[in-house]
């Protein structure tokens, strides 16, 4: 028998005595654990940006009025010319010395050989340090932050959440009324070969870059 045969006779074996015509909602599940955190935001706020910073991603908590300059400091000290971007990025994050790449349904090709992209998000996690793409205003398509090396990305302060489960709430919507693909990022992309050696790069932007306003002065949807 294959492992592949042997895993699925062992699934076959536990779910025997499962009736042929029941479905999960007839199956009521204990769900006793914390669905929101009481603590002050700004705790949630600090919190955040340890978890994010422990992930080796690098984090600035600036001002509204200092976001555009702060873009432009980040993509100097990188060296980016070409900056993709989602088509609904506001001009003014836009630093006057690079080259805005809209995404006008690029190819792999072009997003790959640009020097890196800046998203918004639809929230961030204190507890874990995630930020959650949903594909909404000012994210783009899920691929636009998986090929580039390098992803800076915009978190406003009242986006962060303090517990997953509040932000699984929040998502709601977008998955099953939107139907909408989630990407949860912490970090930048790592894993590990046999001998558990860290690589980087492998599954999205090698570096990764937020930051964090403190302030909203517009309206977001």
């Amino acid at each position: 028998m294959s492992a592949r045969d042997e895993i699925l006779q062992r699934v076959r074996n536990a779910l025997r005595d499962v009736p042929q015509r029941e479905q999960p909602a007839d199956v009521a599940v204990e769900r006793a654990y914390r669905a929101a955190d009481d603590a002050p935001h700004e705790q949630l706020i600090e919190q955040f940006i340890e978890r994010v910073s422990e992930y080796k991603a690098t984090v600035r908590r600036v001002t509204a009025a200092a976001l555009p300059a702060t873009i432009a400091e980040a993509c100097a000290a990188r060296g980016v010319r070409l900056l993709l971007i989602p088509r609904d990025i506001p001009a003014d994050w836009l630093p006057a010395d690079v080259e805005p790449v809209p995404d006008h349904n690029l190819s792999y090709a072009e997003i790959d050989s640009s020097d890196g992209v800046l998203t918004g998000c639809a929230l961030g996690i204190a507890q874990t340090g995630t930020i959650v793409l949903d594909g909404g205003p000012r994210q783009g398509r899920r691929v636009l932050t998986l090929l580039p090396d390098y992803h800076l990305c915009v978190v406003y302060e009242d986006q962060i959440v303090g517990l997953v489960p509040e932000a699984v709430a929040r998502l709601e919507n977008a998955v099953r009324e939107q139907h909408r693909a989630l990407t949860w990022i912490s970090g930048p992309s790592a894993t590990s070969d046999i001998e558990l050696n860290r690589v980087e790069g492998v599954h999205g932007p090698r570096t990764l870059e937020v930051i964090v306003v403190t302030e909203n002065l517009e309206p977001r949807t």
